[in-house]
């Protein structure tokens, strides 16, 4: 998979940009903060994931003043030539497309885009709350296992009509309520199992890779130090989990068991690395996710993802930035930075955004 040319129009600072990078190797945006180096990576991942690889807010995207921002990108692959756009509105609806057919779902842009992501902020997903590590198993299966991506949307719509009937339910359990909630609960319960099971079998995936990756990235060698497990809410099953939770959701009005409250435990060295790793541990554990998400859809895919690294050279030393590159595989990762490449880096292109492409069009 290969990036050949992206243009944007108003998008976040640029009224218009042209972009084209190396097709193979690593291209290297340079320059200095607010010139649109993480911006360019930010549009490419919204065509991968259907969201901000920041977080950000739709219309955060958009250039201010303007009701709507377009990228466009050209990619091709081993089988085909792929044409993507996107229509950004601050009011209604954004649109995808995929050679000029719209995009119905982020599987469907997963399998068009395959994208991986590592940015400054991902070190939340170490430090953080639950939900930046759920995001980051449920990327990972919409590029390991597309099965899971009509499930993770099911999944969403039957919890929010749950989470409606409860709420509507005032914390008092009528029989027309309790008929109501058994549907809603049948139905959570077969698409919770289902996703449960694909998020334990995507760990079973990741185990070696992400060990790996951690220890290449330190510069370790030996035993397992980095391990992930899946801790859910629903060990004996969601239909037990629902039963027993019954009388607490109806009180709290809304669903307080099922994937959308399990986490990923990070061990490093049997240690909790959320409270137990230095903040230079904890780093290089959250760029060994993401490693090991893009090395781990590599061999499924029989193709390198495109690799989308900011400024990954600011969060680690000369040695593990060597050893990062170092491991990455043949294929296109797009790098920014605004400081001096760290001794030993060489990337196939590296180009200054300030004169590649002008904030003011």
């Amino acid at each position: 998979m290969g990036l050949r040319r992206l243009e944007l129009t108003d998008f976040r600072v640029f009224s218009r940009a042209i972009f084209e990078p190396d097709p193979e190797g690593t291209t290297v945006l340079v320059g200095p903060n607010g010139t649109g180096k993480t911006s360019l990576l930010e549009a490419i991942g919204y065509l991968g994931l259907g969201r901000s690889l920041r977080g950000s807010p739709r219309e955060a995207m958009i250039r201010d003043s303007q009701p709507r921002a377009i990228i466009r990108a050209e990619l091709t692959s081993v089988d085909r030539d792929i044409l993507i756009e996107a229509e950004l509105v601050r009011e209604g609806r954004s649109r995808v497309q995929i050679n000029r057919q719209p995009a119905r779902s982020r599987r469907d842009l997963a399998e068009a885009v395959p994208v991986t992501t590592f940015c400054p902020d991902d070190l939340v997903v170490v430090q953080g709350g639950p939900g930046g590590r759920r995001d980051l198993l449920d990327d990972a299966l919409n590029l390991l296992h597309p099965q899971a991506g009509p499930l993770i949307e099911e999944l969403d719509k039957i919890l929010r009509q749950r989470n409606a009937l409860l709420r509507q339910a005032g914390g008092r359990l009528t029989t027309e309520i309790e008929s109501t909630l058994d549907v809603w609960d049948d139905r959570l319960t077969r698409a919770g199992d289902q996703l449960i099971a694909e998020r334990c079998r995507l760990i079973e995936t990741l185990a070696e890779p992400i060990d790996h990756a951690y220890q290449v990235l330190a510069g370790t060698e030996g035993p397992r130090s980095a391990e992930a497990v899946y801790e859910t809410t629903a060990p004996e099953g969601m239909g037990p989990a629902l039963l027993g939770a019954r009388r607490d959701d109806i009180r709290r009005g809304v669903s307080t068991v099922g994937p959308h409250r399990d986490d990923l435990r990070l061990e490093l060295n049997g240690r909790d690395a959320r409270t137990q790793a230095s903040q230079g541990e904890q780093r290089t554990y959250a760029l060994a996710l993401r490693l090991a998400v893009h090395l781990a859809a590599r061999d499924h895919l029989g193709v390198a993802p495109l690799l989308l690294l900011d400024d990954v050279f600011s969060e680690l030393d000369p040695d593990r930035s060597r050893r990062l590159v170092t491991e990455l595989p043949p294929g296109q990762t797009l790098v920014t930075t605004a400081s001096p490449l760290p001794p030993g880096v060489e990337p196939a292109m590296i180009l200054d955004v300030s004169t590649l492409v002008s904030a003011d069009g």
